[in-house]
């Protein structure tokens, strides 16, 4: 006996990851130099050299128990302060270390999020396109999951479509700045104008409707785009943060949720996800990346590689007559599949070793993912297929 929503989650993989082991298992048959593989979101520049010497310090010069005992289950107060610190520096944002709640990377974090703020009838709303997860993030921690229609073609927000899907029981609207996987970094103006009418319908329906930020790719933008810092436009915020694509850390899962000292009923938001978190087998984040990230918040990644390789994407597939939002930050590109079936598309793409990801489980049908975070040489070696392939839809 067993739970079928449970089976039907472990049973149905995402399209993401089986592409990804499809890629896998022709590169061991054609050779790896021969797939064209933009399906999986892992960071191919690696952590900066300070976290590998900031490892070994630790292992030198701190007592081994300490290394790799328990820490308080909301996070090690020197790991916490670091953070205050460093966030206050950039923001000016007020945060305090009791603001912050440690975590294992940005999944388990939501989670905690979505559980803490899941009340009877709860509805929780994603902007498409959105991640994947959300959908199931959501529905396992008992609220309704609903979809606001894309802002095409430049996917920013879609007020009016936020303002359709708002109801009295909307508590929280998820924001993924800069977004996957359209790359696209929403303005200040966008998020202003969010925020006023999140305060709007707030005073309307006698109870706050939170932002859940989602931010593993704040500091990944280019060109002198910056992120804006949401808390400081709209105080109900809560700041799901990850160093898994700012350090290149994904496997070390490390991160933190920040719940503003201003938001609304802050001090038992807090305590909410902090129980929700615990009812999830939460225990401590890993002891020793805590004490990495103590020494090492202050980092920002080279994003030179990252850089290049979208632009000579960007410019690549444009040229070869390819529609899409010119990408701002993450490392993805979002392009209107020629045909308007992205399934269709990605299919006949995989015929030639091209792996591109549909966009139907982002809630965007017609588009398909590409994550730039692979090697130049194969961005410049796969542009003749993009070209080749949309001669034959012509």
């Amino acid at each position: 006996m067993y739970n079928q929503t449970a089976f039907a989650l472990g049973s149905n993989r995402s399209c993401i990851r089986e592409l990804f082991e499809y890629g896998r298992r022709r590169a061991a048959v054609v050779g790896d130099e021969n797939i064209f593989d933009y399906s999986l979101g892992n960071p191919s520049i690696p952590a900066p050299r300070e976290v590998e010497q900031t490892i070994k310090d630790i292992l030198a010069d701190t007592d081994p128990v300490q290394i790799h005992g328990y820490t308080s289950a909301v996070g090690d107060l020197q790991t916490r302060v670091a953070i205050a610190e460093d966030l206050n520096r950039r923001y000016q944002a007020g945060v305090k270390p009791e603001n912050l709640f440690m975590g294992c990377g940005a999944a388990p974090e939501l989670v905690a999020v979505f559980r803490a703020l899941a009340v009877p009838g709860a509805e929780i709303l994603a902007i498409a396109p959105y991640f994947p997860e959300y959908k199931p993030f959501v529905e396992g921690a008992g609220a309704t999951f609903k979809v606001v229609a894309p802002d095409v073609p430049d996917f920013q927000v879609n007020l009016s479509e936020v303002e359709k899907n708002l109801t009295e029981n909307t508590v929280a609207i998820i924001v993924n700045s800069p977004n996957n996987p359209s790359g696209t970094v929403y303005t200040a103006e966008t998020l202003t104008a969010l925020a006023e009418l999140l305060k709007k319908k707030s005073a309307q329906f006698g109870h706050p409707i939170y932002i859940v930020a989602d931010e593993p790719y704040r500091e990944l933008t280019y060109g002198g785009v910056e992120t804006p810092f949401i808390p400081c436009i709209y105080p109900d915020t809560i700041v799901c943060y990850s160093y898994s694509k700012a350090l290149s850390l994904p496997g070390e899962r490390i991160g933190y949720i920040y719940v503003p000292e201003n938001a609304t009923d802050s001090g038992s938001l807090y305590a909410a996800v902090a129980g929700a978190a615990r009812a999830s087998g939460h225990v401590c984040a890993p002891s020793m990346w805590q004490k990495v990230i103590a020494r090492c918040t202050h980092l920002r990644p080279d994003l030179q590689a990252y850089d290049r390789n979208r632009q000579a994407l960007y410019d690549g597939l444009t040229d070869a007559g390819y529609e899409t939002a010119r990408p701002d930050g993450a490392f993805y590109l979002f392009v209107k599949a020629p045909g308007g079936d992205a399934k269709a598309f990605s299919d006949r793409a995989k015929e030639k070793d091209l792996l591109v990801v549909p966009g139907d489980d982002f809630g965007c049908p017609g588009y398909f993912r590409l994550c730039y975070c692979v090697s130049h040489d194969k961005i410049l070696r796969s542009l003749p297929i993009f070209a080749a392939l949309m001669e034959e839809y012509k």
